[in-house]
């Protein structure tokens, strides 16, 4: 019987790799006939990348500009001329020091040079992974890392961040790395918010990287400067993205990358099926396990384990959710198509135990569907597990 481990992240616990090696530690003791095939995911977002190196893609690291300026080592992912990057591992709000946020000042321009690397590694198809970010510059670092000039009416340079968009007077798109109109970019996002207006990214994200109520009115201000100055360097396809669902995404930076790169975005754990090869395998499966650290009503909306979960009912494969804990009643997961659910809360309610022991807990559970599995008939396996 084969059984594929396809769980995210357990967030402030356990990576995605970490937590499908303590599952198939608890499966593999109590059946070790068991096939069990190891396929960590993510939705796009922070753990991208350790998705995809699992399913063979090289990890490369490089030094960049962190989100407030200093240096840092941020990874992203290679295999053959594909390259995927994860926004958060340059610009994002794990990386900011000591956890300041900087809702004004904090730039993309990390971002673009990791897009810069994998031009000189030769890939000429890039995922671009943005959840998670500190910013809310429009993409416009990650453009000037790529060569793009921003500039105020005395002819100055820009400091870094989007607050100081609000003084754009000339964008200069002409110095942009020529090798970029021989890429093909996606944009793995499940945010459909606008760059501008009350669902926009300052009203919507940035109060969550900090910013205050003047910050967001500030930023807003900002943006629509940059969109109008943008949209008379670029001209229709500037226009076009303002409203493209997306553009909002990591403060904007979905925006730069539909308008200037012309990305397509694609649901974030679409883009993670396909690229770590599980909606291929899927199918051959007997049983697919995924899960992450909360299962709620977020989930429900294009998180890796609804993702899962509908790949696996489209195959006809039975799956179960594991969490660090659920929201989601019985019927809910019933419909959304688990066959079955369990929490580290049902083994013990304290829910910082559960995090410091998550590993631990999730060979148990591990174990006990492992002596499900061993003692069942498959036609009862695949309707309850």
């Amino acid at each position: 019987m084969r059984v594929i481990l396809a769980p995210d992240k357990f967030k402030g616990s356990l990576s995605a790799p970490e937590a499908a090696g303590f599952l198939a530690e608890g499966l593999s003791s109590v059946a070790p006939e068991l096939d069990i095939v190891l396929m960590p995911v993510a939705d796009g977002g922070e753990g991208t990348i350790d998705a995809v190196v699992a399913s063979g893609f090289t990890r490369v690291s490089e030094t960049v500009q962190g989100p407030t300026g200093e240096t840092l080592q941020a990874d992203f992912a290679v295999n053959g001329k594909v390259a995927v990057i994860e926004m958060a591992a340059a610009s994002g709000l794990a990386v900011l020091p000591d956890g300041r946020h900087s809702p004004l000042g904090a730039s993309t321009f990390g971002t673009g040079q990791l897009v810069k690397a994998a031009l000189d590694r030769g890939c000429t198809e890039i995922v671009l992974g943005v959840g998670g970010s500190a910013t809310t510059d429009g993409g416009a670092g990650m453009l000037a890392a790529l060569g793009a000039t921003f500039k105020d009416s005395a002819g100055r340079h820009l400091p870094p961040g989007g607050g100081a968009l609000s003084t754009v007077t000339n964008i200069d798109l002409g110095g942009l790395d020529r090798r970029l109109g021989g890429v093909q970019f996606t944009l793995a996002s499940d945010v459909d918010n606008p760059l501008l207006g009350p669902d926009g990214a300052a009203a919507v994200f940035a109060p969550q990287k900090g910013a205050s109520e003047k910050n967001v009115a500030h930023l807003e201000n900002a943006l629509e400067r940059y969109f109008r100055v943008m949209a008379n360097a670029l001209g229709t396809a500037a226009v076009d993205a303002i409203d493209a669902p997306g553009s909002g995404a990591a403060g904007g930076t979905g925006y730069a990358a539909l308008a200037v790169l012309s990305a397509k975005r694609r649901p974030g754990i679409e883009v993670v099926l396909e690229l770590t090869g599980l909606a291929d395998r899927i199918g051959a499966a007997d049983l697919v396990i995924t899960g992450e650290g909360s299962l709620d009503e977020q989930s429900l909306f294009g998180k890796a384990p609804m993702g899962v979960a509908t790949a696996a009912r489209a195959a006809g494969v039975p799956v179960v959710a594991v969490c660090g804990r659920s929201t989601l009643s019985a019927d809910v997961l019933r419909d959304a198509g688990f066959a079955h659910s369990y929490a580290l809360t049902d083994l013990n309610a304290d829910t910082d135990y559960c995090m410091k022991n998550a590993g631990a807990m999730l060979t148990e559970i591990g174990a006990t569907i492992g002596t499900r599995l061993a003692t069942r008939g498959k036609e009862e396996e695949n309707s309850y597990v």
